[in-house]
């Protein structure tokens, strides 16, 4: 779900005084100092309002100010003051979209333990729209996955507490816990007549984010789940030790279920497959948030055919990996149209080891196309069709005749010229190996995985064919 761009803010001194002079609590007078604090923190209100709007501005912290003292003075129990301004931080940042968030001391440390690699809850990515609880993706092989959870899932309950409203890291907490521990979820997808509780037992997640295999000789496939901090570097070291068992001469990227993770992440997995052009550039309201990123020699290397995955549970990174690919004419996205999550987020630092998580800018694919919404349409959109044992056999089974099934049929003439059966040399035993039969069973029961090669081979043949023909290389050169 995140796209993360760390930066600092210059602070100013810069706090207005009550004008007034109405009582207000020492707590409350806090608050309201602080908020202004916030405010001339980010540098918005010095360089983006006007002088009126600035004393609006002011006049409503008052208000909230004075709200607050009249709450600690008459409300029918005392009321905890930390936890009340909390939620009414929660509350302001809520309604200006999904992903912008307070976090606690505590919230912010485990969002950096997520983003090194691991920790304890069912491992499923979710955002709120619409003020309800969405998946954008289950990680493969938490107990999520395992539950089957999809993107687009709707998270109604979490132990029997409606989520209606609920700021996604309020949910994100309730999800989360000790190793071992349950949590019962209510969830509703489309087509369901009825919500359907699930009771998943919480485990620790670790996000190793690259896998990969040869799916057939020279067509190599990389899964990457999340963008975390070492995925560029997996991603290299994962495509030197697929070369060096063989060439590759193909290669699948599968993005699918892959919510995001860090921006820079994406950029630099982009750039592996890219020699030069743009990647992706940002537009926010300050001239700081407007950036480009450009891709990078390789010196040839990685330009073999590409096809990429994607479902509707990429999001995020995923798309500006997506979208650059498919802007440069690099390969051939392939699947169902993504998930739409085109906005950067920036994680500020905040007194006490809090922060606080802001959508700061938009990002743009390299044509200049905003995917904040829309997603990313595939090149070829192939739905995920369910696996069956029946739809098997009834894929495989013939539905016409050949001329070699008809009685008494002419034979070829090589067929004359054949070895007898006891004179051939008997063909090498195969390598029967877990790994092997793991992607044999993958690509029997996935028909987006198994159209993708198709096409990898398709692309490969055709490169073939420019080469032997002294054409200009494929793929071509990004633009």
């Amino acid at each position: 779900m995140r796209i993360e761009l760390k930066q600092n803010r210059s602070t100013h001194n810069a706090v207005r005084n009550s004008a007034n002079g109405q009582h207000v609590k020492a707590p409350a007078l806090f608050l309201f100092l602080t908020l202004s604090f916030c405010m001339a923190f980010t540098g918005i209100c010095q360089a983006a309002i006007s002088q009126e709007e600035r004393e609006a501005t002011y006049r409503q912290l008052e208000i909230f100010a004075n709200v607050l003292s009249i709450l600690q003075e008459n409300y029918v129990e005392e009321i905890d003051t930390n936890e009340t301004l909390e939620g009414a931080i929660n509350g302001m940042l809520l309604s200006l979209d999904p992903h912008s968030s307070y976090l606690t001391a505590n919230d912010f440390e485990e969002l950096q333990d997520e983003t090194r690699g691991s920790f304890s809850g069912i491992g499923v990515e979710i955002t709120v729209r619409d003020g309800i609880l969405t998946v954008i993706s289950p990680i493969e092989g938490t107990p999520a996955d395992k539950a089957g959870l999809q993107a687009k899932d709707l998270i109604v309950k979490i132990n029997g507490e409606v989520t209606k409203n609920m700021p996604s890291m309020d949910a994100i907490k309730k999800l989360r816990g000790p190793k071992g521990s349950e949590v019962t979820i209510s969830i509703y997808r489309d087509g369901w007549q009825d919500l359907k509780e699930i009771t998943l037992v919480r485990d620790i997640i670790s996000l190793q984010s690259i896998s990969g295999a040869f799916l057939e000789p020279g067509f190599a496939y990389i899964r990457i789940t999340n963008f975390q901090g070492q995925t560029t570097k997996d991603l290299k070291e994962k495509l030197v030790k697929l070369n060096n068992e063989q060439q590759i001469k193909g290669l699948i990227l599968d993005l699918r279920n892959n919510p995001g993770g860090l921006f820079d992440q994406a950029i630099s997995v982009a750039d592996t497959f890219l020699e030069e052009g743009l990647i992706v550039y940002t537009k926010g309201r300050l001239p700081e948030q407007n950036m480009t990123f450009q891709a990078h020699a390789n010196n040839g290397k990685n330009l073999y055919p590409l096809v990429v995955l994607v479902n509707e549970g990429s999001a995020s990174a995923s798309e500006i990996v997506a979208g650059a690919i498919q802007d440069h004419k690099r390969g051939v996205i392939v699947g169902t149209q993504t998930f739409g999550k085109g906005s950067v987020q920036t994680i500020l630092p905040m007194p006490d080891g809090a922060g606080l998580r802001l959508t700061t800018a938009r990002y743009y694919t390299p044509n200049g196309r905003s995917i904040q919404a829309t997603g990313i349409v595939p090149d070829v959109e192939v739905p995920r069709l369910p696996y069956t044992e029946q739809a098997e056999e009834k894929r495989i089974l013939p539905d016409f005749v050949k001329e070699a099934d008809l009685k008494n049929h002419i034979l070829n003439r090589k067929d004359s010229a054949k070895v007898p059966a006891e004179e051939a040399s008997p063909a090498p035993e195969a390598i029967d190996t877990k790994e092997q039969q793991a992607i044999s069973q993958r690509l029997k029961q996935d028909n987006q995985l198994r159209t993708g090669l198709n096409i990898l081979k398709s692309l490969n043949l055709y490169t073939e064919y420019r080469t032997n023909s002294d054409l200009e290389n494929y793929p071509q050169k990004p633009r």
